[in-house]
């Protein structure tokens, strides 16, 4: 009896090692799986970034400049016929019922907000009227090229060319970030062109060429 079990001493060893090899296997595996979906994260996370550059931003924005092309929403309290959308036109006006026209452009929501008020006065006694930017379409910018959504996009609050870059989506494959530039209009009408060098500013190189965007300004990427 002593000889008959001397097989199942070697067989029991085999029959543990395997256990434990297929539980540190499984362990590995299970510890494999938590840093590829932590990797994932910031890979999606340009997809999901605030855009940020909505009419909602010049409303939280008390110093966003109306202009020519905005659409705004005035709102008369207790008076649907006075509360209604306009644009504001190219000279800079808009047009309401009883105070006839009033100048927008160059002021922000909370100034022409003040503006109709006191005019209405005549008219209505207590009025209370609030102004929206429903469509920013004064200030914009475009990003054109090998990015993921080329397009114009609305100039709401103060935006950097990497700011502008995200809200394009992000480059595709075969952009030449190290070649991007900045077409800018002068006052004079004179367009100049300022260089961009992606995989430098992103190091934290050359962050002077992160300029603040201004309106109609177009990014190109090659």
């Amino acid at each position: 009896m002593t000889i008959a079990s001397y097989p199942t001493r070697p067989a029991r060893v085999i029959f543990n090692s395997v256990v434990v090899f297929v539980v540190f296997a499984t362990g590995a595996m299970g510890q494999d799986k938590s840093p590829r979906s932590a990797k994932i994260l910031p890979q999606q996370a340009p997809s999901t970034t605030d855009i940020s550059s909505t009419a909602s931003s010049a409303n939280s924005n008390s110093a966003y400049v109306i202009g020519p092309g905005d659409l705004l929403a005035i709102n008369v309290l207790h008076e649907a016929e006075l509360t209604q959308k306009v644009p504001v036109r190219m000279d800079g006006k808009i047009t309401m019922p009883l105070i006839g026209e009033v100048q927008a452009s160059g002021m922000v929501p909370a100034n022409l907000q003040a503006t109709i008020t006191a005019k209405l006065r005549d008219y209505i006694k207590d009025a209370e009227v609030t102004v929206v930017v429903e469509e920013i379409k004064s200030r914009q910018f475009s990003v054109m090229g090998e990015v993921e959504h080329p397009g114009t996009f609305p100039l709401a609050r103060p935006t950097t060319v990497l700011d502008g870059l995200a809200q394009a989506g992000g480059f595709r494959d075969f952009a030449k970030v190290t070649k991007i530039h900045i077409l800018r209009k002068n006052p004079d009408g004179a367009t100049i062109t300022l260089p961009f060098n992606y995989k430098q500013v992103s190091k934290g190189r050359n962050e002077s060429e992160n300029i603040q965007l201004q309106a109609g300004d177009a990014i190109i990427v090659p």
